[in-house]
């Protein structure tokens, strides 16, 4: 028996690598036999640029010292492929996780994902490959731009403020600075396909997630149009409408105005890994996630995973920290909570290489 296991990371809690190395060890503990393929996942979100460098023999990580997303110097890295490629992560530069329990929904910015492509692009790098996945904040992308060469003024002729505080000031655009692309340009790897702004955008979508309270969601929405039309004087053509412009609150559409081409994260990822050869062979793929809730069909890891497998005529199982009340898990075979197994979502997130491993036991049972 070979099953294929294509985890993403559990967000916050444990990365795709171990927690499919934890879900292997519990199908052994079963079956000692089968044969189990470890393809650790990403989409462009947290885990991204540990995928490539396990995907990528001779990737060598650079370390960089940028301003997070709450504006106080953090360590991060960007990673250089042996072709020349240099490989961005925001969530490991500009990302949640690194704001912990709070939320900082009008300061916090992007920043320090611009100033490690800008240390990317100083060491020379041909082409840039860019995760923007798991981001703390809804600031169009104007800290990355900023750090890039960009300036944003208020009425005053004043520089704004960062993140969604100074979104809502802004008056002027200047990109007459702005650092270019690499000669092999620049791609972009996005988790979702949501436009900039409106109902299905950057401030409605994604704002509550990252504390921006509901009340607020009209103005950052409101701020993120005028953001657009101020761009789209100087860079004509750029859509705010286009899949993945209101991706990492609206970074998307900031790369994509800079002259970077956005492309779904997990796609990319897959081909990285040769996730569809390792399914030739296979009689099982297991994919998951921290969440599995309603978003997740839009660009994130399960939901391509078992697309992919059904494709291949392969049946798919998902092992999720928590599965959402409105997840449509109508795909898979078999479904796993953590939660569930763990009794309560704080047992699951204390612990979980315990309950991945029993997850593995009973797929490994299931499947028997």
């Amino acid at each position: 028996m070979s099953v294929v296991i294509a985890l993403d990371s559990f967000k916050g809690s444990i990365p795709a690598a171990a927690a499919a190395a934890h879900l292997a060890a519990g199908w052994h503990d079963i079956d000692p036999e089968a044969d189990l393929v470890p393809r650790p996942m990403a989409d462009g979100g947290e885990g991204t640029l540990d995928a490539f460098a396990a995907a990528v023999p001779g990737a060598r990580r650079h370390p960089v010292r940028v301003h997070g997303p709450r504006g106080a110097e953090i360590d991060a890295q960007w990673l250089l492929l042996p072709d020349g490629t240099g490989v961005v992560e925001l969530a490991s530069t500009s990302g949640i996780e690194l704001l912990g329990e709070d939320r900082l929904p009008w300061d916090a910015d992007t920043t320090g994902f611009g100033e490690a492509i800008a240390a990317a692009l100083d060491a020379g790098v041909d082409r840039l490959v860019l995760g923007i996945g798991s981001s703390a904040s809804t600031d169009g992308g104007t800290g990355m731009l900023r750090a890039l060469g960009a300036r944003f003024r208020d009425a005053d002729g004043v520089d704004t403020a960062r993140g969604a505080r100074g979104l809502a000031a802004l008056a002027a655009v200047d990109v007459s600075r702005l650092r270019a692309l690499p000669p092999g340009g620049a791609l972009v790897l996005s988790d979702v396909t949501n436009p900039l702004t409106g109902a299905a955008g950057a401030a409605a979508v994604f704002g509550p997630q990252k504390g921006l309270p509901a009340a607020d969601v009209s103005a950052v929405d409101t701020a993120l149009h005028r953001f657009a039309h101020l761009v789209g004087s100087h860079r004509p053509g750029v859509d705010p409408a286009a899949p993945g412009a209101g991706a990492a609150g609206g970074t998307g559409f900031a790369l994509a105005a800079w002259g970077a081409r956005l492309v779904p994260g997990s796609g990319e990822v897959a081909d990285l890994i040769d996730l569809r050869g390792a399914m030739v062979a296979a009689s099982l793929v297991i994919t998951g996630e921290g969440s599995y809730d309603g978003q997740s069909a839009a660009g994130k890891v399960p939901a391509f995973v078992q697309a992919l497998a059904a494709h291949a005529g392969v049946p798919t199982a998902l092992v999720a920290g928590r599965l959402g009340a409105d997840a449509d898990i109508s795909g898979f075979a078999h479904t796993v909570s953590l939660t569930d197994l763990a009794g309560s979502a704080a047992a699951s997130l204390a612990d979980p290489a315990t309950w991945l491993r029993e997850a593995g036991r009973r797929l490994a049972r299931a499947h028997a």
